[in-house]
């Protein structure tokens, strides 16, 4: 989760999302993520089967005993579940590992970042545009408490998004025959097609789905908090049960320029059979 840069189809998945509990049911399976800071416990949801089970998996193997929790931003988000962070050395920059696969996005738009949620994370857009899923690789949100009007602000920039990714898809396809007239030195042509596409781009975002946050959202992230532009970009496949105060004690701990705690964050994850 390098960047947090959606396609034009992640997006609108968050129009007409609710923060509901499904996925949760009595017999969904719960983790327990121990750490020197005390225990999270976590509810797998059944939406999201192959990332419960690939999750469900790894713990029972013991995969993600004493790795770190390399990656902290306080109000964000805490990240772990890199194999290569288990031997890595203080100060060293790790994130990049994984088991050696990735998983099929399983989008819930029932399931949102709210504060607890559990996630997987995945490399940027542009290099996974599907988008793929770490294999190993999570992350629990933090977030924030937001005000009424920082959502609506969020809507607009979200939406601008949108039509800059309409934009951008537009001129892409054209680029070639953009290119043949700056070659050409054909201005006016050029300046002809750029007002055309950008026409076509304002129409096309005209009639698309805009992104606007529901009540049962607002309600979640007013109240609870967490981190709602991600909604709709990454799986969320768990949710915090017990030990958000263990989230609030990681989360604010000092780290280094790539958010790396300075002092090492171990973990140990079993599953409550």
């Amino acid at each position: 989760m390098k960047t947090f840069v959606f396609e034009l189809t992640a997006l609108l998945l968050i129009a007409g999302l609710s923060c509901s509990n499904a996925g949760k049911t009595a017999n969904s399976p719960l983790v327990v993520i121990t750490t020197d800071f005390g225990d999270i416990k976590v509810r797998l949801s059944d939406e999201t089967p192959k990332h419960r089970d690939n999750f469900l998996k790894l713990a029972r193997e013991g995969f993600y005993d004493e790795l770190l929790f390399h990656r902290v931003i306080n109000h964000f988000m805490i990240q772990g579940g890199d194999p290569a962070s288990k031997s890595t050395q203080p100060g060293a920059r790790v994130g990049g590992g994984d088991p050696g696969y990735t998983l099929p996005a399983e989008i819930i738009p029932t399931l949102i970042h709210k504060k607890g949620a559990l996630a997987a994370a995945r490399k940027p857009d542009p290099i996974n545009p599907d988008p793929q899923s770490s294999g190993s690789q999570f992350y629990i949100v933090q977030g924030k408490v937001w005000r009424p009007g920082e959502l609506d602000t969020l809507e607009i920039q979200l939406n601008a998004g949108v039509q800059q990714n309409i934009f951008r898809q537009q001129f892409s396809r054209a680029q070639a025959e953009l290119d043949k007239y700056r070659q050409e030195g054909n201005q006016e042509a050029f300046n002809l097609r750029v007002a055309t596409l950008r026409a076509e781009a304002d129409s096309l975002f005209q009639i698309a789905p805009k992104i606007k946050f529901t009540d049962a959202q607002r309600q979640a992230y007013t109240t609870v908090g967490g981190y709602p532009s991600l909604d709709g970009g990454y799986t969320v496949f768990g949710e915090v049960v017990e030990g958000l105060e263990i989230l609030d004690k990681i989360a604010p701990v000092p780290t280094d320029q790539a958010d790396r705690p300075l002092q090492d964050i171990r973990m140990k994850v079993k599953v409550e059979e």
